[in-house]
């Protein structure tokens, strides 16, 4: 169904005075040839005008520009943040996005065929036709390395990573490993080192050769970068220091009893023991409905 079309059919009020999905069709225009170009680059920063939006810079608005841009009356559009499709962040950005588009919402992953997210990606892996499109507070990856914005352009340009693998390595020394829990920087097609965005090391693995496309999303900083379908991407790592995933133990869900799952850590207020739980909260439900209908995975 045309835009044109659809907006017409639908009972607008037509006094609040702003487009299909908030943003102006230049804006939109706009983002959708710098979303191209980082598709074409992978890896690579793309600049671009972020607009003012109801929110804060540095809460999604990023994150939020790159969905509307990209979002037509027929998409299925799923919300989470840091895993969870109930916390206030998620339930916010979706209340404001289907006010301004009218899209259907859902929970479910295979449902969706537009996903935003902050701080996690969801257990279940991208099928062809999704996108996914991540909120990122910080996306130089060279930033704790490089204070100096000029010089890390420079530094990607000419694949500098050499205070990088410095870093890692003083790492090593202190610590006897990699200490970096979240945004742990990946090699994209052997070129780019890319920021993954604020989600654990559990996530990283799912960028390599995924069906579905990411999307990254800077508003404050003003920047767009891409993992399109099928794309080399690795975590860095030495020979004798390979990179791994959070170790949860013995740790099972206190819900759906999961084991392979990244898994939130909290205390329990009646017995003050230390219990865990899913963080993709769909996926733990999900879960939990096969096991009432007896399915065994």
């Amino acid at each position: 169904m045309k835009l044109g079309k659809w907006l017409q059919q639908q009972d607008i009020d037509t006094s609040c005075h702003y487009t299909f999905a908030f943003i102006d069709e230049g804006a939109k225009r706009e983002i959708r040839r710098k979303t191209l170009k980082a598709i074409a680059i992978p890896g690579y920063q793309v600049p671009f005008g972020s607009r003012d939006m109801p929110i804060a810079r540095g809460w999604g608005t990023g994150g939020i520009q790159l969905t509307l841009s990209l979002i037509g009356p027929d998409e299925i559009l799923k919300v989470i943040d840091q895993g969870s499709d109930d916390s206030v962040n998620a339930v916010n950005i979706k209340a404001f996005i289907s006010q301004v588009t009218g899209v259907r919402l859902t929970t479910k992953v295979q449902e969706a065929t537009l996903i935003q997210t902050r701080h996690r990606i969801p257990e279940e892996p991208l099928r062809k036709g999704q996108i996914l499109v991540l909120q990122v507070p910080i996306p130089e990856p060279l930033r704790i390395v490089e204070p100096s914005e000029r010089e890390t352009r420079r530094m990607h340009a000419e694949a500098d990573y050499s205070r990088m693998w410095l870093h890692l390595y003083e790492n090593i020394v202190a610590y006897k490993e990699i200490m970096i829990g979240s945004r742990y920087p990946v090699f994209v097609n052997d070129r780019y080192i890319m920021d993954p965005s604020p989600i654990p090391r559990w996530d990283n693995p799912q960028l390599h050769m995924s069906e579905g496309l990411y999307l990254f999303g800077a508003g404050r900083e003003k920047r767009i970068y891409a993992i399109p379908p099928y794309t080399d991407v690795k975590s860095i790592e030495f020979r004798d220091y390979v990179f791994r995933v959070e170790d949860f133990g013995e740790a099972t869900c206190c819900r759906c009893g999961s084991k392979n799952t990244f898994l939130n850590e909290m205390i329990d207020d009646r017995s003050g023991k230390r219990i865990y739980s899913c963080s993709d909260t769909a996926y733990c439900s999900n879960l939990l409905d096969q096991k009432r209908e007896g399915y065994k995975p």
